[in-house]
């Protein structure tokens, strides 16, 4: 009898809510952990809005970017002409930037898309062969890059020097240019991609302009004739390949952009493909207008020449500039 009274008590024990303090504490509990799950909703969803509402780059500005990636111009390509004459100029940048730059592009398309971020064919190394092989390739790529950029400021300053006597030798005039215009440039760098994209625009406009409108005069006035002028001597074939690849090089470049680029599976390859149709066109037509209107020989193409058959076809001082 006294084993199923003491067996009743434990029962009812047992089946006695738990103290007012222990229930306080666990609701107290449960509120928190939803206060606190509220508050990272809230952080994740402010987080995401803020990644939502960053300005990135869509395809018109990419194509510009790759654009002067990779050529910026006809601007350089004139040495192609007085190494191997118009003819197989002519057909180096018709057949070269398919040739060379579309497997490159694809490639550039593929891996930005699988690999999207800030990096590019760093981050590809690296991912393949190691951290090694990603630091070396990111040391070299800018070495080159220091190397290769270097030429472009001396490369305008020879066509500013066409209309600018002063410029075109050495001295403090043509000094002054290129300091300028190489700080002018690396400020620009640094007031964020997207400036930068939607300028390369402005900027791709403006310096395609001149060539649209010189190749638009010289049109009535082409002799495909004049394309067969023969080369006096030899023709300097690594010249004329060193310049093809200088003047057509660095499609991976953009890679280096594919974090900021929006739907980079989309926008990668339609940019791309774009931008080969651009540059090959932005070589070749003016390359048959200038060889084909007029009757300079080959041996008079340096780095600036295309200023000099612009002024000629127009007759004037304004397109030349």
């Amino acid at each position: 009898m006294n084993q199923e009274i003491q067996l009743t008590k434990q029962l009812s024990q047992q089946e006695q809510p738990p103290e007012d303090g222990v229930t306080v504490q666990d609701h107290t509990s449960q509120q928190d952990q939803q206060q606190q799950q509220q508050q990272l909703e809230q952080s994740s969803h402010g987080a995401a809005g803020r990644h939502h509402h960053r300005s990135k780059l869509t395809v018109l500005p990419l194509i510009f970017l790759i654009y002067f990636e990779v050529a910026g111009g006809p601007y350089g390509s004139e040495r192609a002409v007085r190494a191997a004459g118009p003819l197989f100029t002519l057909l180096g940048f018709l057949v070269f930037p398919f040739a060379w730059g579309v497997p490159e592009s694809l490639v550039t398309a593929e891996l930005s898309a699988a690999l999207p971020g800030n990096g590019g064919f760093v981050r590809w190394a690296d991912r393949a062969f190691g951290p090694l092989a990603g630091s070396l390739l990111g040391t070299w790529k800018y070495l080159s890059c220091v190397i290769n950029i270097a030429a472009y400021p001396t490369l305008v300053a020879d066509y500013l020097g066409k209309v600018i006597p002063a410029v075109a030798g050495a001295g403090r005039a043509r000094t002054g240019t290129v300091v300028s215009m190489t700080v002018a440039l690396s400020f620009v760098n640094y007031t964020g991609l997207s400036i930068v994209g939607w300028g390369a625009v402005a900027l791709g406009f403006v310096s395609l302009a001149p060539f649209v409108l010189m190749t638009g005069i010289a049109a009535p006035k082409v002799r495909p004739r004049r394309w067969a002028a023969p080369v006096s001597g030899r023709k300097d074939w690594r010249l004329f390949f060193n310049t093809l690849f200088w003047n057509l090089n660095y499609w991976d470049s953009a890679s280096t952009m594919a974090g900021e680029v929006e739907r980079p599976e989309r926008t990668f390859p339609r940019a791309l493909a774009a931008a080969v149709v651009l540059i090959a066109a932005s070589y070749l037509l003016p390359l048959m207008a200038a060889t084909g209107a007029t009757d300079a020989p080959p041996e008079t193409w340096a780095n600036g020449y295309l200023a000099d058959a612009a002024g000629a076809l127009t007759r004037g001082a304004r397109i030349r500039l």
